[in-house]
């Protein structure tokens, strides 16, 4: 008995793959040796390892039991073997689930989805950020990159990376190449505006650079905090930025002047309100403006702009350009009706 303790203890400090492996050829050689021991009861190797799983697991359905005492004496030992070598199996299994949502927790496994948001830098305008991203898409996969020890927030669809996101590591940590695009944030109550944009700009010039020496495109957004810092974005080749000082200056004086507009404006780019502003592809059968205008009035979409042009309705029997980027007002529904082809 003190033998079989020994091997036990030997057993879990093994290795995990050594250890399945040795589990399979334990199982495998323990069924041609009962079918070797009663080729009458266990006629092939096949119902001996049927007999094998049945006891190590303790199912025993006794439909195959051994009628000589040589036979009786192995079932014994995968009692006291088998059966201990499956819980340290078992246990190991759920050890290792154990290990990678700790991993996962710590984010430090590998991302390997495509077409998902990154967010550089977690925050409350983060958070709502990405609240908005998967009311607006619901199949959307959402990836945080940051410095924390844990994930910031726990979400079925929100996968954690930690790390530096100017390390070239950490981008293909978050497979950044395969997203849809790159979001990146400053934190929460930042005093030093100037201190918070350089950063910002050393993570998108790290990304646009990776993306350069991988020969790739990748769509970057970032948050900037004054306006004067956009000339150096410019330089870094960023898609989009967004000056938080400016949007909010902008909607204070137009409440000002036009009364109750902020409220309009804030509805329109919330996803409580049921439409939102989406960006739409030019339909084969659309020449001019007007029949892209009436065909989407038709499905109860509005359509606003070709990129920042918004004298649409000035010019609505003028072609539409073979890379025109519509942009249209309509709800969820609407816009999976324009989607489908």
């Amino acid at each position: 008995m003190l033998f079989i303790f020994e091997i036990m203890k030997m057993t879990v400090r093994i290795k995990k793959l050594t250890l399945l492996l040795f589990t399979v050829v334990f199982l495998i050689s323990s069924a041609f040796f009962i079918h070797w021991l009663e080729p009458a009861m266990f006629p092939d190797p096949f119902i001996g390892f049927w007999y094998v799983m049945t006891t190590v697991t303790t199912t025993g359905y006794g439909d195959f039991v051994p009628e000589t005492t040589l036979g009786r004496v192995f079932g014994l030992f995968l009692y006291f073997v088998g059966i201990g070598l499956i819980g340290i199996v078992i246990g190991k299994i759920v050890e290792g689930f154990g290990v990678y949502r700790k991993f996962k927790e710590e984010g430090r496994l590998r991302y390997k989805g495509k077409g998902h948001y990154v967010i550089v830098g977690w925050s409350g305008k983060a958070k709502h950020t990405m609240n908005e991203i998967l009311e607006i898409d619901e199949h959307a996969r959402i990836l945080v990159i940051d410095s924390k020890e844990k994930t910031p927030f726990e979400h079925e669809k929100l996968s954690y990376i930690q790390g530096d996101p100017t390390d070239k590591e950490t981008l293909e940590k978050a497979n950044i190449l395969h997203a849809k695009a790159v979001l990146i944030f400053t934190r929460d109550n930042e005093f030093n505006p100037t201190a918070a944009d350089g950063q910002s700009l050393l993570t998108v010039s790290a990304i646009e650079g990776y993306a350069v020496e991988m020969e790739k495109d990748i769509y970057t957004i970032v948050e900037i905090l004054k306006e004067k810092h956009i000339a150096n974005f410019k330089h870094a080749n960023v898609d989009e930025f967004v000056i938080a000082d400016e949007a909010l200056s902008d909607l204070m004086a137009k409440s000002a002047v036009d009364k109750g507009s902020s409220k309009l404006i804030m509805k329109l780019l919330s996803r409580k309100s049921g439409v939102d502003i989406r960006k739409i592809k030019k339909q084969p059968f659309w020449t001019t403006y007007n029949d892209a205008f009436e065909d989407l009035k038709s499905i109860g979409a509005t359509l606003i702009s070709d990129r920042n042009d918004f004298t649409l309705l000035k010019k609505l029997e003028a072609p539409i350009p073979v890379d025109a980027e519509l942009y249209v007002i309509c709800s969820k529904e609407a816009y999976e009706k324009i989607s489908t082809p």
